[in-house]
């Protein structure tokens, strides 16, 4: 299944793909800004193993990448890796990359 919107993404797919035995250790708040027709701002919660999605700003949270919706969607459609949107500057991150790549393990990247 293929994402259209970000918020296709954040709704239906996020939470089948999401792995909650690969988010054992992990406790983190990431906000997600991404700008285009489509776009918003998300803050994706992951405590006890539990995926919790809503729209928002966080003030402080412990990742927060920026991304334009087209450059989003080929990153969470698997036309383009995580790594390489990075390195391309496609995605503006800040935070903690270890903790990132825990993420991506979990399924969220």
């Amino acid at each position: 299944m293929e994402a259209t919107t970000p918020r296709d993404f954040f709704e239906k797919i996020l939470p089948e793909k999401f792995n909650p035995d690969k988010a054992a250790d992990v406790d983190v708040i990431v906000q997600i800004s991404i700008t285009g027709a489509n776009g918003g701002d998300w803050i994706i919660t992951i405590k006890d193993k539990k995926l919790d999605v809503k729209e928002g700003v966080y003030p402080s949270p412990n990742l927060a990448l920026k991304m334009a919706e087209k450059d989003y969607l080929d990153l969470v459609n698997g036309k383009i890796s995580a790594e390489k949107a990075f390195f391309t500057g496609k995605v503006q991150f800040k935070g903690n990359i270890a903790l990132a790549l825990k993420l991506r393990e979990a399924g969220f990247l």
